[in-house]
């Protein structure tokens, strides 16, 4: 007879696995990158913005607009989130905690 051994629940959260594995940064990077992306995308879809006209807010290219609404590319500066929040109306909030 094959005693079976009885399973055990680990206490360990999703944010400490990623922790361990060297990878909860990137994975919180990229979270938020795809939040903002989210936000800025809805905001032009309430005001009617296309894609030209909001890059022409931001005094930027549609190439550059497309990258800042792509969660997949990480790099956007601050002053790139700042004119796109301004171009919809909206304020950037940057905070500690």
């Amino acid at each position: 007879m094959v005693k079976r051994r009885k399973g055990s629940v680990s206490q360990e959260t999703f944010d400490d696995f990623l922790a361990n594995q060297g990878m909860l940064g990137a994975c919180e990077d990229h979270a938020i990158k795809e939040i903002i992306a989210e936000q800025l995308a809805a905001a032009m879809e309430e005001q009617g913005i296309t894609k030209v006209a909001m890059a022409a807010r931001m005094k930027t290219s549609r190439r550059q607009l497309d990258r800042l609404l792509d969660p997949a590319i990480p790099s956007v500066t601050l002053d790139t989130l700042r004119r796109a929040a301004s171009a919809v109306g909206r304020t950037l909030r940057v905070e500690l905690t």
